[in-house]
Parts: C-alpha cells; sequence; structure tokens
C-alpha cells in the first residue's frame, strides 16, 4: 500500500531519528532541520531511547537557529548535551514545576495505520525522515519498507554517500545485509557523491531498477561498474555530466566478470550519458557489445564518437528506439546510413549540429526507418528541401520535426512536409532564412493538429502566421515580427 511518489532529501539537511535517539556529533557542517511537531507526554520518561538504531540524522550536524535558502529562519528542536544531539519527544521528568493536562490528540493520529500509511507514501524523503520523529507510532510506519521503493538526494552541499550508507542500513534491518524495496536512487547534482556510496548501493540493494547520478563528478568507471554488475534488473542509468565515466567497464578482463556473475549481458535499457566527454568509440563499441537490450540512448556532446562506434552501435543493440548525438560533430553520412540499419524500431533521432550531415544520410535514414516521430536537425547546414521532401515522404508519421539553422530549406521543403505529414504537430524552423509565407500558408492548411511553430528569425508576412493561427487553434507560435500579434 501506498507507493512511494519520490522520496527526496535535500541541500537543506533534513534527516531522521529514532523516536528519542543519542546520536554523536557529526563531523559533517551542513545544518541539519529539526521536526516542527514534537509530541508530549507526561506519564512517560525517557526510556525510550533507541540506541542500536541508526538514524538519518547521523547525514547531517545540528545546528544553532539558521536562516534557510527561502530566507526564513528555523530554530531546532533538538537538544545539544555535551557532544550529543537528544531529539527529545518527552519532556524529562520534573522539567515542569506543576502538572498539567495532557493536550488533546491530534486529528491526524484517529487515522487507522492503513489510510496514515496512504498519506505518509506522499511525502518527499526529509519529510518522511521527520515524520518518524513525530512518535513511536509514526516512527514505526514512517520507516515501512512499503514506503522506501525510492530515495531522492538532490543538493551540492549534501554528504550523499553517508546519506546512502545510513538510510539503506537503516533499511536493511529486516533483510540483513539486503534492501530488497529499494528500486530507485536519484541522486542528480549531489557533487559530494563519490564511488563509495555507489558502491553501497551495489553491495546492499540488489533490486536497483533505475539510478540517475547526472552530474555527479566524482563518480568513476569503477563505481558504475559495481552496480551494473551487481544489480541484474537495472534497466535506467544516467551518468550525463559524469565526466569520469568513459564506460560501464573497466578493462576487457572486467568485461568478462559479467559472464560467471549473471551468465547473460547487461539487462540495461536506457542510458544517459549525456557530457561524457571521454567517451570514445571502443568505449561505445563495450556498451553496445554488454547491453544488447538498450532501447533509449542519449549521447549528446560525445565530442570524441566517430561512425565506427554507430556501425557498432547498430549492429549489438538492434531494439534501439531513441537515439541522441546531437553535437557529436564527427558523425557523418556513414553513421546514419549505420543508423538506418535499427530498419523499422527507431522513432526518435537527434543529430543536431552534426556538420557533416547532409541529404544523403538522411535519405538512409527515411528509406529504412518509415515509423520515425521525431527528428531534431538543427544546424545541419548540409540539408536542403530534397532530403527534407524525401524524408516526409517516406516517414509520413512524423510529429516533431526540427530543421531550424538550415539556410537551405525552403518552402519548397514545407509544401511537401504539409502535404505528406498531416498529423505533425511541432516544427521549428527558426533561423531558416528563405523562407516565405507560400510555405507557412501551405502548413496551415495542410497540418490542422499544429501545435507548436517556431519561426522567429525568419521573415514571413504577418499574414501567412494569421492563416496558421485560423486553421491551428491549437497552435502557439513562437516568432519575432513586431506586426504579428
Amino acid at each position: 500500500m501506498g507507493a512511494n511518489n519520490g522520496k527526496q532529501c535535500g541541500s537543506e539537511g533534513k534527516g531522521s531519528s529514532s523516536i528519542s535517539s543519542d546520536v554523536s556529533s557529526s563531523t559533517d557542517h551542513t545544518p541539519t532541520k529539526a521536526p516542527k511537531n514534537v509530541a508530549t507526554s507526561e506519564d512517560s520518561d525517557l526510556s525510550m531511547r533507541t540506541l542500536s538504531t541508526p538514524s538519518p540524522a547521523l547525514i547531517l550536524k545540528s545546528n544553532p537557529p539558521q536562516t534557510v535558502p527561502n530566507g526564513h529562519e528555523t530554530a531546532s528542536t533538538a537538544c545539544t548535551v555535551t557532544g550529543e544531539t537528544v531529539a527529545l519527544v518527552h519532556p524529562p521528568p520534573g522539567s515542569r514545576s506543576r502538572p498539567s493536562r495532557a493536550p488533546p490528540a491530534a486529528l491526524i493520529d484517529t487515522l487507522s495505520d492503513p489510510v496514515l500509511l496512504q498519506v505518509l507514501s506522499y511525502l518527499c524523503t526529509p519529510q518522511l525522515c521527520l515524520c518518524a520523529r513525530v512518535s513511536r507510532r509514526w516512527y514505526n510506519l514512517a520507516w515501512d519498507p512499503r514506503l522506501w521503493s525510492t530515495i531522492r538526494l538532490t543538493g551540492e552541499l549534501l554528504s550523499a554517500d553517508r546519506a546512502l550508507k545510513v538510510l539503506t542500513h537503516r533499511l536493511c534491518q529486516d533483510t540483513p545485509n539486503v534492501c530488497l524495496t529499494l528500486e530507485t536512487v536519484v541522486a542528480s547534482g549531489c557533487r559530494r557523491l563519490s564511488d563509495r556510496g555507489l558502491r553501497v548501493l551495489a553491495q546492499c540493494c540488489p533490486e536497483l531498477r533505475r539510478l540517475e547520478v547526472a552530474g555527479c563528478y566524482n563518480v568513476s568507471n569503477e563505481a558504475v561498474f559495481d552496480v551494473v554488475s551487481q544489480c541484474p534488473n537495472l534497466e535506467h542509468l544516467d551518468v550525463s555530466g559524469c565526466p569520469k565515466v568513459t564506460c560501464i567497464s573497466l578493462t576487457e578482463e572486467a568485461s568478462l566478470q559479467l559472464t560467471p556473475l549473471h551468465g547473460q549481458q547487461i539487462g540495461l535499457q536506457y542510458l544517459d550519458m549525456t557530457d561524457c566527454v571521454s567517451l570514445e568509440d571502443e568505449g561505445l563499441r563495450t556498451i553496445a557489445f554488454h547491453c544488447p537490450r538498450l532501447t533509449h540512448l542519449y549521447l549528446r556532446r560525445c565530442s570524441r564518437l566517430t561512425d565506427e562506434a554507430l556501425r557498432q552501435l547498430a549492429l549489438h543493440c538492434t531494439a534501439l528506439r531513441e537515439l541522441s548525438l546531437s553535437d557529436c560533430r564527427l558523425i557523418g553520412d556513414f553513421g546514419l546510413r549505420e543508423v538506418a540499419r535499427l530498419e523499422g524500431r527507431l522513432r526518435y533521432l537527434s543529430v543536431a549540429h552534426c556538420m557533416r550531415i547532409t541529404d544523403v544520410g538522411l535519405r538512409y535514414v527515411a528509406r529504412y526507418c518509415p515509423r520515425l516521430r521525431y527528428l531534431n536537425a538543427r544546424g545541419c547546414e548540409g540539408l536542403t528541401d530534397q532530403g527534407l521532401s524525401h524524408l516526409a515522404r517516406n516517414c509520413s508519421r512524423l510529429r516533431s520535426v526540427d530543421v531550424g539553422r538550415c539556410p537551405l530549406v525552403s518552402d519548397t521543403g514545407l509544401e511537401v512536409l504539409a502535404r505528406c505529414c498531416e498529423g505533425l504537430r511541432r516544427l521549428s524552423l527558426r533561423g531558416c532564412e528563405s523562407l516565405t509565407g507560400r510555405g507557412l500558408m501551405a502548413l496551415a492548411v495542410g497540418c490542422p493538429e499544429l501545435q507548436l511553430l517556431n519561426v522567429q528569425e525568419c521573415e514571413v508576412p504577418p499574414e501567412a502566421l494569421r492563416l496558421v493561427r485560423q486553421h491551428c487553434r491549437r497552435c502557439i507560435i513562437e516568432h519575432t515580427i513586431p506586426a504579428f500579434y
């Protein structure tokens, strides 16, 4: 019950602790925000401390009142005494001079456990950790394994390595050394995430299916290899912006370890290596060989890749449906010919700013990939009306086309596109200098489902845009024409 809706641990340093736990002073300097609500009761004492249960409060250090990023000052309710932090849920005996009546029970406490679990399932990671500090009942509910299928860590100052260690240790209590519930970990932008944190996941989380560590500069090949080799169910891996990652395996000897481990290839289906600038043909060849189930592959700005890498990719990853090669400036028509070997499976192709691509490569794609839905050829200055017309005639299911910054594309190509692709919804012509109103008028009549048209930096008459607005009622027009409003 209550699937986790994206648990998130932010840079504000929110953590959780036991109902009343003694926590050693942390060396981490990230501030901790204490819970706002603390339940009190006169008929209990401090014997409810839990010393053996590790707590996410270990991740960060508790500090005096502070100012959080939204500009509001927060005051901690935790008491710091001689180097230890004690979260007081119940007041110590004798702390009050006179007895007082117990406060009435909160309305939320009247909810049954299943209903409260459902409520908690909508909370993010820091909120869930704070709920564990309210009372004994909330502690037990907040650490219900069903709420911990996803962990999200964000923030440059967060000690992500320590957070993963503490959280996985707590989640492994019922199943020692193994966390069977955790399926998704998102730590994008955590610059303090390193190989140590990933190795914790590799050792403790065999059911991991999705891992996103985009922008984590300290993640290396070794840790990525440990995860993919020890998490056989991993399907989604995002290592974009990790410059140290050049491949998912280290050497030929390391790659051979996959066979005795699983007896099968890696089951990755989604791989994003955007901005992994050190990726070369040999690394992509290894990926293609060990990941034949890939369906989504994003290689934006991997500028060292050449056409030979695409030959290996098409040879091994025959199930590929989405491929991005934007800003891979060494890719040319030969590479597109190899991509065309994927035949009817390819749906999404981005070759933006690949200056070596011309009508020749586009013809290969048009001929062998008739089910193509999305094409981004922005900045491919070698494309002309001939290539666009050939694409439109063979790929009638196109839904989104971007041929901006292609100066040789004119009204002739647009007229064929409007005649053959009636279901077109998004079209970018930004910076196409050869356009006039004739092509846009053809689009207005032939593509009634158009939802977005970008004609910025194009000298087109306002009358043509008004005709588009008249026939395509749902279309948003992006333009730089003062006379059109």
